[in-house]
């Protein structure tokens, strides 16, 4: 009986500070939020550095201003490769103008990590909808780095392989790796620059070079004369006019206006002997050491990774979130991993450091 007794006042000991401990924890979080909002709106704003993104202008900083009223967003766009440059000068003269990066990997793993221009990112997330793990399909926050602590993964879609214009292109046409190899597309397939070692043109030549092998790669962007482009606008532009019908590196979030004006283009996902990858597209999440506008930085990525940001992204990106709570119903599921899939992962840290610099090397070699 004093046993029973003695069990029973143990557990409701226990019991009784596992619920003081959430109560505290709870309090923390809470007194944290209101210090960082105060702290936000004094500041007013928080300097983002991203790609040129028509849904982040467009939808999620107009979400974000409206959910916090006197926090603006100062969203600086471009390669973020050229941006980062820009930066690092900034910084050298002793100014510090910026407080979070959404970039690809190369940027963030190769570049902001290695450099040491960004801070360990939890300290910064507060919200309980942020840092619960149950809210995550890998069971936590997902930081790429070899650090594990630096960048983010928000996001996690199944890549297409090109995009056609069926005005000139028909599907049934592109059916196999081998098809781009017919003489009758010499001349008419797009890139971004396949021998860069930052961005998607030197990442795709890259992917195929790993699986097709050199030999193929050279008769792809050598023999058909593939035409390279920086600019992700001229390659969408010839994409729908048909002067090249088939890009490798156009984006859905440039090609989506042009669907609703009614161009003919599809989006291709499944080729013979290529291999669909993952991404972490739209970007990754890092914010910068000595941030300009820390209590603005720490409102701005607590809702961007929370629910309501990333379920605007999704929606008008059409890209998949790591999220468990965020509506996937309108995506396209064709970019939904499927459970059991072992797919190759584009974000994944040794490919893009050390892998993919291997194979692009062998590229610029091939391209000379």
């Amino acid at each position: 009986m004093k046993k029973t007794q003695a069990s029973t006042i143990i557990g409701i000991l226990a019991a009784a500070l596992v619920v003081s401990s959430a109560m505290a924890q709870s309090a923390d979080w809470k007194k944290q939020w209101e210090e960082a909002l105060a702290g936000a709106r004094k500041e007013g704003k928080v300097v983002v550095v991203g790609s040129p993104d028509p849904v982040m202008r467009n939808d999620v900083i107009p979400a974000f201003e409206k959910r916090y009223p006197g926090i603006k967003v100062d969203y600086l766009a471009g390669r973020s490769a050229d941006l980062v440059e820009r930066v690092k000068l900034e910084r050298g003269s002793g100014i510090f103008s910026v407080d979070a990066y959404l970039s690809g990997p190369d940027t963030q793993y190769n570049v902001l990590h290695a450099e040491k221009l960004i801070d360990p990112l939890q300290q910064y997330l507060i919200l309980p909808e942020v840092t619960e793990g149950k809210n995550w399909k890998p069971g936590k926050l997902w930081f790429m780095d070899k650090d594990g602590a630096y960048v983010l993964r928000l996001f996690s879609s199944v890549d297409s392989i090109l995009f056609i214009n069926t005005d000139f292109v028909k599907p049934e046409e592109v059916r196999k790796a081998t098809d781009l190899l017919n003489p009758k597309w010499q001349g008419r397939i797009s890139s971004e620059d396949p021998t860069s070692d930052r961005g998607s043109g030197g990442n795709t030549a890259a992917n195929i070079y790993s699986q097709l092998g050199g030999d193929f790669a050279r008769k792809l962007y050598v023999d058909q004369k593939v035409q390279i482009s920086r600019d992700r606008r001229q390659l969408t532009d010839w994409l729908a006019r048909g002067t090249h019908p088939l890009c490798l590196t156009c984006r859905n979030d440039d090609v989506k206006p042009l669907l609703k004006d009614g161009f003919k283009l599809l989006e291709v996902y499944d080729i013979e002997g290529l291999r669909g990858r993952v991404n972490s597209s739209p970007f990754l999440l890092s914010v910068a050491n000595k941030a300009a506008h820390p209590n603005a930085m720490k409102v701005f990525i607590n809702w961007l990774a929370g629910k309501e940001g990333l379920e605007i992204y999704s929606r008008g990106f059409g890209a998949t979130t790591l999220r468990t709570d965020v509506d996937e119903s309108f995506l396209d599921p064709r970019t939904v991993p499927k459970k059991g899939v072992d797919y190759p992962d584009d974000a994944d840290p040794k490919w893009r450091s050390a892998d993919k610099l291997e194979y692009g090397a062998k590229i610029r070699a091939m391209m000379k």
